[in-house]
């Protein structure tokens, strides 16, 4: 299961993000971590973007709720989900869990 940690400003978790893939879509888990493809290229943040747009678009979650607060040049990244409970986020995850 993805790992979610609570704090002040929101919900947070990791992604393991693969760019430039040939569609982009959500794997599952591995290593408490969301392992995610994207198709836009690791320059200018576009892969960062294209992180975003594909979770909220998956998880069912504003963009204005989602935000990367670590690793903006890494494969590995930290995202913040404000104002949603964890019960619901966890939830939400649960249908990417892999075994």
């Amino acid at each position: 299961m993805v790992q979610i940690k609570e704090s002040k400003d929101g919900l947070s978790f990791k992604i393991h993000v693969t760019p430039h893939a040939s569609r982009a879509q959500i794997l599952g888990v591995q290593e408490e971590k969301l392992k995610i493809k994207v198709t836009a290229q690791p320059h200018d943040g576009a892969a960062n973007v294209a992180c975003i747009e594909l979770l909220t678009k998956a998880l069912k979650i504003k963009k204005s709720q989602m935000i990367i607060v670590a690793g903006f040049k890494s494969r590995k990244k930290t995202v913040l989900v404000k104002n949603e409970t964890k019960k619901n986020l966890e939830a939400i995850l649960k249908k990417y869990k892999t075994d």
